[in-house]
């Protein structure tokens, strides 16, 4: 399992980068299978709250909700899904970002999980 160390983590399975861009784990993508459709429903200029539904993965097992997981404006959504929802699955951390935010509040960061804790945060869901 790939868990970058410059990332964030959520108990939700999604990671933020320092620059606000958003998408799902590699863990996340994994216990999905294989991803057949990506809906963002926010767009480009909304404001949202950390938590706040941000979107909807549905693969061949199961459908997902994905939230934010910093409060802030969206600067730009991953058109690239809409076409090809399977990046997900290829490349959870490159081009199967979701979204970007400009954060708000960027100390929101500090209540997430660091690569260490989401690694020992999932070793304990798969015991």
């Amino acid at each position: 399992m790939n868990i970058p160390a410059e990332l964030k983590y959520t108990k939700n399975d999604e990671w933020i980068r320092d620059d606000g861009t958003v998408g799902v784990t590699d863990y996340a993508q994994d216990q999905l299978s294989d991803v057949v459709f990506v809906e963002i429903t926010v767009s480009e200029g909304d404001e949202i709250a950390q938590g706040d539904i941000i979107g909807t993965i549905e693969s061949v097992k199961a459908a997902a909700d994905v939230f934010a997981p910093a409060s802030g404006k969206v600067v730009s959504v991953n058109e690239a899904l809409d076409d090809r929802p399977e990046l997900i699955n290829e490349d959870p951390y490159g081009e199967g970002w979701l979204i970007r935010l400009e954060l708000a509040n960027p100390e929101e960061l500090a209540s997430l999980m660091d690569a260490a804790a989401y690694e020992a945060y999932c070793a304990s869901r798969e015991a």
